[in-house]
Formats: C-alpha cells, structure tokens, sequence
C-alpha cells in the first residue's frame, strides 16, 4: 500500500513564484511524526459585588491552530564535495510566512495529508532548526516547527455556525453605515428596540457605529414589542 505524503497547496493564485520556491502545491518530504490541534475561547469576567464568584460571558471563539514539526534531510547525495544544501528544500515553507510581492501578505494554504487532516490556514510561525553539517558548513538536516493558524472568511463562519434558537435568534454580519437602530427598524420594524441587539451582543461598545462584517446576534422580539 502506497503511503500518502502530507502537501502544502498554496490557495492564492498571485503567491505562485517558482523563482522564490513558491509551488502551487509543496510536498513534504517525510511526513510528520503527530501534529497537535489547538482551540479556544474568549471569556470575560463580569465582576458583581457581593458574589464568590466572577459571571462567565463568551465573547468570541478564537482561530484554531495546528502545530507540527517537518523533518528534511539530502545527506543521500553525499557529505563531501556532493553534499547538497538542505535550505534548498526548507526555503519553500520558510517563504510562507513572508510577507508576498503581489499579495502584500503571507499567502492562504490547505495542508492536507490524505483523508485525515484538511486545513486551510496562515503559516503563523516557522522555526528552523540545522542539526548536521557538511565539512564546508552546508546545513544538511533540519527539522521545521510549524504553526499554521486555521482561514475562514466571514460567509464561512456564519454558514458553518448555522446559529438558530426556538425563539428564533439569528445571526447576521453588519453592513457599512448601519447601526443598532437601522438593524432593529429592518428587523423588527421599530427602531425603539436596538437595546435589545446590544444587550445580546455586549462584545460591540458602540451601538452608534458597529464594527463592519461583525457577527451580530439578533434575538426575537417579545410579545408587545418596544412595550
């Protein structure tokens, strides 16, 4: 049975340069030996005088992460005069976490290793470590620890979310210019309720001018309305 090799694919057609080691797809020369995933979430603490205790309030989730180490190695072409520089197969990972002539960033990536792990990501960190050297001082072995923090654009998150609630709560991204008020007058009918949209999202401090693209909570209306 063949064994599957992990790649890198780089998602970002403008990021391609052959001439800076930047393939569409990178294989990796031996996969790695485990890889570690990483979530988490944002708390905030409500201190209220008088209690033992702190109340919880979730703010947002945050990216995860997926951290592993690559291991590379050329020391089958020699350790004389023949041996070949190892950086030349270490540069093209090294490179996705530069800042691209084109793209202005570091470009989006899937790694994948066959049907087991899929993640599309920016290469967040990449530690290079040199661990045998030819006699002119060629690096010749290294292994790379990789942190690659996961990508979901804003559609893709509210999509995968598919936030519902038998009362109908709803989630929707804000859009330029809107505030509290305009978002309750089209979703209630009655700007006189955009209290309701603050208190189910105590993350945005200012109801005037909510950050545009957020993900706002936008809960059902009680029977009798603005009251």
């Amino acid at each position: 049975m063949a064994l599957t090799h992990a790649l890198v694919e780089i998602l970002d057609a403008e990021a391609v340069d052959p001439a800076r080691g930047l393939l569409r797809v990178i294989p990796v020369e031996f996969n790695p030996a485990e890889y570690t995933l990483t979530k988490g979430a944002q708390i905030a603490e409500i201190a209220i005088p008088g209690l033992d205790a702190p109340v919880l309030q979730f703010i947002r989730g945050q990216s995860e992460t997926l951290k592993l180490e690559l291991f590379f190695d050329t020391t089958a072409a020699g350790l004389g005069a023949t041996a070949a520089d190892v950086r030349t197969l270490t540069n093209s990972f090294y490179q996705l976490v530069k800042i691209q002539p084109k793209t202005h960033a570091p470009p989006r990536i899937r790694l994948t290793w066959g049907a087991g792990l899929s993640f599309k990501a920016i290469v967040e960190s990449v530690d290079q470590k040199f661990t045998l050297f030819s006699p002119a001082g060629l690096p010749l072995r290294a292994t790379l620890t990789v942190a690659l923090r996961e990508y979901k654009t804003l559609e893709e998150q509210l999509a995968e979310l598919n936030l519902q609630s038998p009362d109908h709560t709803k989630t929707r991204a804000v859009a330029e210019g809107e505030t509290f008020a305009l978002i309750a007058a089209a979703e209630y009918g009655d700007p006189r309720l955009w209290r309701r949209i603050a208190d189910a999202n105590p993350a945005v401090e200012d109801p005037m001018a909510p950050p545009v693209g957020f993900p706002l909570v936008v809960p059902s209306v009680p029977a009798g309305g603005a009251g």
